[in-house]
Formats: C-alpha cells, structure tokens, sequence
C-alpha cells in the first residue's frame, strides 16, 4: 500500500511540474511597443525551457531579460503560427539583471506559437536560480 501511495504521489509531483511547464501566455494588449510574453525560473535540472504565447501573438523582435543569477543563453527555437520556425544561436553570456541582444525575427511582424530556448544556468555559492523573461516587440508595421 505504502509503495502505491509513493507512486502516485510521485506522478502528481511530475504532472505538477510538466503542467506548470507548459502554461501558456495569454498576450492581451496589441499595442506598440515591447510586451512581456513569458517567463520562468530556470534552475540546474533542466537546459531547456519552452514558451507557448496566445492571444495578440504578432511580434517583430524578442530579447531575454535575466534576473536574480546570470544564464549563458545558448540558442533559442521561434516557432510561428504558420508552423514554421527558425533557430537562432545566441551563445551569450546575460548577466543579472540584464538582457540579451535583440533578435529581429524573419519575415517582420508574425504571428509566435512558442518559443524554446536554450540555456546553461552558471554555478553560484547559493545554488540561486535565475529569472528569464521573454520580451516581444509589436511594431503593428505588419498588423492585417
């Protein structure tokens, strides 16, 4: 009985996390300017993190913002409406607070699905985690 009770209370832990994960963000306001469209606390056990955007989804440009302990940003995956995508290698190191180059995405102002990105969380005396933002930057040049 013991061992059943562990089981599912591991799964409800892994579902747990899987569903956090996995929230998308709801974009509410099309207006100019940069938007918030994500964000998560990246930590030692995973490398990869990905972003699902809904709602005013049309964006030109994104930069990550690092908060709390410095990331080295790898590479990050822009997967659009339309279903295609481009992968942009970053190899950067961010510092905290800090944030990324600005990525001008191909094709002008689209329609992001998600966004996956790649990173290295940096060792620090606290074991602190970090804090990634995804930024998006609606220029409406595109706007239909």
């Amino acid at each position: 009985m013991k061992k059943r009770v562990m089981m599912l209370m591991f799964a409800v832990v892994c579902l747990a996390g899987i569903t956090q994960a996995q929230t998308p963000k709801v974009v509410m306001s099309d207006t100019k300017g940069w938007h918030k469209i994500g964000e998560t606390t990246v930590d030692f056990k995973r490398e990869k993190e990905e972003v699902f955007i809904l709602g005013a989804n049309r964006f030109a440009v994104i930069k990550f913002r690092v908060k709390d302990e410095p990331i080295d940003l790898v590479s990050t995956e822009v997967v659009y409406e339309s279903g295609d995508g481009e992968s942009i290698t970053i190899n950067a190191h961010v510092k905290a607070p800090g944030d990324s180059r600005e990525i001008n995405l191909n094709g002008g102002e689209r329609s992001v699905k998600k966004i996956v990105f790649v990173y290295k969380t940096l060792p620090n005396p606290a074991d602190k985690k970090a804090h990634v933002e995804i930024w998006g930057l609606k220029t409406n040049t595109d706007s239909k």
